[in-house]
């Protein structure tokens, strides 16, 4: 995911707070992410006229597009690069010492954020933007890979059900960010939202050293790229890529979409952003205990939900060859579907990866859990990389309701390969064999220098 809040040079810009504060590469968090724009005094009085789309992108388009793609992968590549070596790390240092580092991190760059309109010159005000968000992204991988381990590892019976519980913290943090940093902005400038929330997290620190219990963990040999190969877990891996890089889609273009096409100021355009939050904070919890308590459903949420998922994001524009006219009402009904059904596909991914890795012969431990984290941070780390990056491609080159219909076939192709995995497995798990009499026919064999006509009458007897 974008992560952390988009900094813009001070001085001179129409202020856009985008925030979805904390860094948001844990998973589902955008979808919760509100974006609101501020206007600064430096352009209070001038209002930015809707691009007009032209056929062939400018030299400025391409520059621009250039270099946030480079902010984009820079991002990206800084946590998702961790999922093969971190998890080990967590057993090397254990998984109390990486969170409680990790926070410090984040909170140690959070502050620097705010200080950076202080910095005098362009270069180095984007140089050093590059390398906080960086090493801010190592801090935030580090806490995150090791808070869902030690979830799992506190709660190995109610995996779903803690970690749907937990997204509704999560989206209320999120949701409650922008309307604060906002306020805060504009009473006390740009140095205080990120300066305030730096102090929360570094408070958070002492917090969680005095709260957390320390664990202790073998290291294991298990590989990294063995469970990633797993036919069961790379379906599943590619449908947690789908909804990220849905997700990172529409934080790039829903807001210009809904400006464009309904004239709907940046405010309202936050609130819209609350048909996908919502349903998904609400669902979230009651999704992780079905989990839970119905193991054999998960895999038929995540598939249905998947195609739900699809289904909302192809009539979302509408999708241009169902000839359907672009609503306000059904675009915030599509969104509502999308939050919903994201919750059915993505709560139980983690548990199912962690069943899908036991049945395969890893060690149950901190280490597993560690890399089940690990593939699952890096996989939408990508997700969230690629859906900003290829959508906007190909709003820019054609519309957004062709971008949402083809993210909304990624999604159902991946929903229906993985389904289809699920009947064959199914199928063969079930698959009839002669039995007589309660037995095998191994078992119902002749033995040797035994007639089978002995061997039958012998069973009666």
């Amino acid at each position: 995911m974008r992560g952390g809040p988009t900094v813009a040079r001070p001085g001179s810009f129409s202020a856009s707070f985008s925030c979805d504060f904390g860094n948001s590469s844990w998973p589902f968090p955008s979808l919760l992410a509100t974006s609101y724009n501020w206007t600064g005094n430096a352009d209070s009085n001038a209002l930015e006229e809707t691009p007009t789309v032209t056929p062939r992108m400018s030299r400025q388009q391409v520059l621009t597009l250039i270099s946030v793609a480079s902010v984009n992968f820079s991002s990206m590549i800084c946590y998702s690069i961790l999922g093969p070596f971190f998890p080990y790390e967590i057993v090397q240092i254990g998984a109390k010492f990486m969170l409680v580092s990790g926070l410090f991190v984040s909170s140690v760059c959070t502050i620097l954020f705010g200080l950076l309109d202080k910095v005098p010159g362009t270069t180095t005000f984007v140089a050093l933007c590059f390398i906080i968000r960086s090493i801010d992204a190592l801090g935030f991988a580090a806490a995150m890979t090791s808070s869902f381990a030690i979830s799992a590892k506190v709660f190995p019976n109610n995996i779903a059900t803690v970690l749907g519980s937990l997204e509704i913290f999560t989206g209320l943090g999120l949701i409650l960010g922008p309307p604060f940093g906002g306020m805060l902005y504009q009473s006390f400038g740009y140095e205080l939202p990120f300066i305030s929330l730096g102090c929360v997290l570094f408070l958070m620190v002492p917090f969680n050293m005095y709260m957390l219990p320390a664990f202790d963990a073998v290291p294991s040999t298990d590989s990294f790229f063995r469970l990633f190969t797993l036919p069961k877990v790379f379906l599943i891996c590619f449908v947690v890529f789908t909804l990220s890089s849905g997700l990172g889609f529409l934080d790039a273009t829903l807001s210009i979409f809904a400006t464009e096409k309904f004239s709907m100021s940046p405010g309202y355009v936050g609130l819209l952003l609350l048909g996908v939050s919502l349903p998904y904070c609400l669902s979230s919890p009651l999704l992780g205990v079905v989990s839970d308590k119905f193991p054999s459903v998960r895999k038929w949420l995540m598939v249905l939900g998947g195609l739900a998922t699809a289904l909302g994001f192809c009539l979302l524009g509408p999708a241009p060859f169902l000839h359907i006219q672009s609503q306000l009402w059904l675009l915030i009904f599509m969104l509502t579907i999308i939050g919903f059904s994201l919750g059915m596909t993505g709560i139980p991914t983690f548990p199912e990866i962690l069943n899908c890795a036991y049945e395969n012969g890893f060690e149950e431990g901190l280490s597993t859990l560690g890399l089940v984290s690990g593939l699952f941070g890096a996989v939408w780390s990508i997700g969230m990389f690629f859906g900003p990056t290829f959508g906007g491609f190909m709003t820019q080159t054609m519309n957004f309701e062709w971008a949402a219909t083809v993210e909304g076939v990624i999604g159902f192709l991946a929903s229906i390969l993985l389904g289809i995995y699920f009947i064959t497995e199914r199928v063969q798990t079930n698959r009839p064999s002669r039995v007589i009499d309660g037995e095998t026919p191994e078992e119902s064999a002749p033995l040797l220098g035994q007639s089978p006509t002995y061997s039958v009458q012998t069973q009666y007897q």
